[in-house]
């Protein structure tokens, strides 16, 4: 009896020694930071790059009317912040050295969320063709007009209507 005593002592000493006891586990802890950088930035898109009026008799048109210019307005600006589209002529429509169309005949229509609805072009001062609060993208169409006058001289006349996004 003795000799099974000391057996099974000798067995318990043995697992005992052998096993990994619960207590000795280690953790560690580590940590990320993550930090993302966000601008104002601001992405216009206009669905022409140019406006042709063929000649017509003015009997039968009496205004020249362009095809919809597509406008797409992307901006990422402050909370509230103001998102402003502009245009400015740089100068009349001219043909030539002498001959002009006075800018401010061209006029728009717009449509779609935050567009002035109507305007003229002008050379000195940007019209406000589009106005919007905060960050997002707007679509909406811009069309041109001019009067066709039997008093304007035959020429091509040309002007660059320069656009201007702004989202602080």
């Amino acid at each position: 009896m003795k000799k099974a005593v000391w057996s099974g002592a000798v067995a318990a000493a043995v697992l005992l020694l052998g096993s990994t006891p619960v207590f000795a586990q280690q953790t560690a802890n580590a940590a990320v930071a993550v930090t993302a950088s966000v601008n104002a930035k601001a992405k216009l898109s206009l669905g022409l790059a140019a406006v042709n009026f063929a000649d017509a008799d003015p009997d039968v048109v009496t205004v020249y009317t362009s095809a919809p210019i597509a406008v797409d307005v992307k901006a990422r600006t402050t909370n509230g912040g103001n998102v402003t589209l502009t245009v400015l002529a740089n100068g009349n429509l001219v043909s030539g050295a002498t001959d002009f169309i006075a800018i401010g005949t061209l006029t728009w229509a717009a449509s779609g969320s935050g567009f002035v609805a109507t305007g003229a072009n002008n050379q000195t001062t940007a019209q406000t063709l589009g106005l919007w609060s905060g960050s997002g993208n707007v679509s909406g169409s811009h069309t041109l007009s001019l009067p066709n006058l039997w008093s304007y001289n035959t020429g091509t006349y040309t002007v660059t209507l320069n656009y201007t996004l702004t989202a602080p």
